[in-house]
């Protein structure tokens, strides 16, 4: 389990940053694209799980397996370009700058979008027969999940969205811990164990993960639940994304590179 210093991973940070940015249209596209697609597949195996077994704990436990596959087969997640890709700009990197930045960070919401949108409509067939029978307990849980984080934030008002937009933050300071921690290590079992332990944590403590939400909502308006779309976009999706980017830029991006990339020089002692 080769252990990388701080000051070489966070340049693979820049380098990954850099490699995003000069990245052609249709490979971002299908790496996002399956990124949301296999995150996804992830959130339902989780939720199954944690109905079944009457524990959340277990469900949280397992969820890492979708991120790390995910991360392992080079695809792409909002979440983790949102903390990579500025640092290729802040270092002037050739080919890099903002108006790629947000281009990168377009193509890859729609490609998350797309992929986790198709895998809420292939489970809402199975959890329905075909949309012939009401749905199970498990499309049940996802309804009421749907109507608890966008009508449950909505009833505190102001102070809701103040939550949602926290728990995004949090949310991506964890993932985004994930993501650097599996740059950490240069072998397959290293950067395994480096990204469950933060990945778990954000799914266990309920914090707003934007694409996971690409999955979770329209699943439960396919399954009946009781939120509209705009419910959805407004209470939920939008404040996440912007708190997804506070966070994983803020406490992750710019903290390692400001001070183990850019450091300061040393105090001088008289």
């Amino acid at each position: 389990m080769a252990y990388l210093a701080p000051a070489e991973f966070v340049t693979k940070m820049v380098d990954s940053g850099e490699s995003k940015l000069l990245m052609s249209t249709r490979d971002t596209l299908i790496r996002s694209y399956m990124a949301g697609a296999i995150l996804a597949l992830a959130a339902a195996f989780a939720v199954t799980v944690t109905v079944n077994t009457g524990n959340a704990l277990v469900g949280a436990m397992l969820f890492p397996v979708g991120f790390i596959m995910l991360y392992l087969m080079g695809f792409d997640l909002l979440t983790g370009v949102f903390t990579l890709a500025p640092l290729a700009v802040l270092d002037k990197r050739p080919g890099a700058t903002w108006s790629g930045v947000l281009r990168n960070w377009g193509l890859v919401f729609c490609g998350n979008f797309a992929g986790a949108l198709t895998v809420a409509v292939l489970m809402a067939i199975i959890f329905t027969f075909g949309f012939s029978e009401a749905p199970n307990a498990v499309g049940e849980r996802l309804g009421h999940i749907g109507e608890g984080r966008t009508l449950g934030y909505s009833a505190h008002g102001a102070a809701g969205m103040l939550t949602l937009f926290v728990r995004g933050v949090m949310c991506n300071w964890m993932v985004s811990t994930g993501v650097v921690a599996a740059m950490m290590s240069t072998t397959v079992s290293g950067k395994a164990i480096g990204m469950w332990m933060p990945v778990m944590i954000f799914f266990y403590m309920g914090f707003e993960h934007s694409i996971v939400n690409m999955f979770l909502f329209p699943t439960g308006l396919l399954l009946g639940g009781k939120f509209t779309l705009m419910d959805y976009l407004i209470w939920n999706e939008i404040p996440t994304v912007l708190g997804n980017l506070v966070g994983g830029l803020t406490f992750v991006g710019l903290t390692l590179y400001s001070t183990h990339y850019k450091t300061a020089p040393k105090r001088v002692v008289r």
